[in-house]
């Protein structure tokens, strides 16, 4: 089987998004998985999607790539529908799995030239790949030795073979130990650098806030909230700020507060203020705001 290359007649309409979901939805019986959610994705935009396990993230993402067909509403990626026309749309994408679905007893090499084969890519490319997520001296190695973290970067390196224009992230850097996640994080900037569409779902707020351009908070099979990381901070956060004083006294005042603010000014016009630090709320405090409960 060989998978076709990219073409750049797939893409008709380059300033438009690169996903559009119109009232999406996914029902299993009585359970709503997704429960008719709309938004968009920018070309080159790392696009979030954050929610508890079961709120629907996956299942999104399996609509999306054309793996389970939508019980109501639309999609398009590029301007191609995921159900009439999935065709035109599976060399423009790739897909990370939170599964590590990699052959143990091939190498790293191996596994990359085995779908170059399958994408009918010059093999040079497996080489390029490896070297891109730096494991160039375990290339030769079976994948049953690498680290969890090697595998990981294998399994982007792989997504990567036919140069996809959007790419599917499920959970990249669950499990990871630090140094790992901070591996994979930086890849991710790279690809958007160099002008990939991101599609990330993470239960790590802290990712979500370092990476995402936007984010879509997913609670129960709805959206309840989708914009910028530091807008949806601002927004639901906490504005506080941390004030240590000459006398090594540490004030916390709240921002929205007259009487803190008058306090402020009085100590600001009087010199008493050594530091002063914005404690601004976390995406974490945002989704307990909206959803009720922390993710982990």
């Amino acid at each position: 089987m060989v998978i076709a290359q990219p073409r750049e007649a797939a893409i008709s309409d380059l300033a438009a998004p690169m996903i559009v979901v119109e009232e999406l939805a996914k029902h299993y019986g009585e359970v709503r998985a997704v429960d008719g959610i709309s938004f968009t994705v920018g070309r080159g935009e790392i696009f979030g999607l954050l929610g508890h396990n079961g709120a629907g993230k996956t299942t999104a993402i399996r609509m999306l790539t054309g793996r389970t067909r939508p019980t109501a509403g639309r999609a398009t990626i590029a301007g191609h529908d995921v159900v009439t026309d999935l065709d035109a749309i599976k060399p423009l994408i790739n897909l990370v799995f939170e599964e590590q679905n990699l052959y143990d007893r091939m190498s790293g090499r191996e596994n990359l030239a085995f779908f170059a084969d399958l994408y009918a890519v010059p093999r040079v490319r497996v080489d390029e790949l490896l070297a891109r997520v730096r494991l160039e001296d375990a290339a030769g190695k079976k994948v049953k030795s690498y680290s969890t973290g090697m595998k990981q970067r294998l399994l982007i390196a792989r997504s990567l073979i036919n140069d996809p224009r959007l790419l599917f992230l499920d959970e990249p850097t669950r499990g990871l130990d630090p140094a790992s996640a901070r591996d994979i994080r930086q890849i991710v900037r790279e690809l958007a650098g160099r002008g990939a569409t991101i599609f990330l779902t993470t239960h790590y707020m802290d990712e979500a806030d370092e990476l995402c351009d936007r984010v879509a908070f997913l609670s129960q099979g709805k959206i309840v909230a989708l914009d910028t990381p530091q807008e949806l901070k601002l927004r639901y956060g906490h504005r506080t700020a941390s004030v240590v004083l000459d006398s090594r006294e540490e004030r916390s005042l709240n921002l929205n507060d007259a009487e803190d603010a008058d306090l402020l000014s009085g100590w600001m016009r009087d010199g008493r203020v050594l530091t002063i630090h914005s404690d601004e709320g976390t995406l974490e405090d945002v989704f307990i705001a909206l959803a009720g409960r922390s993710l982990h």
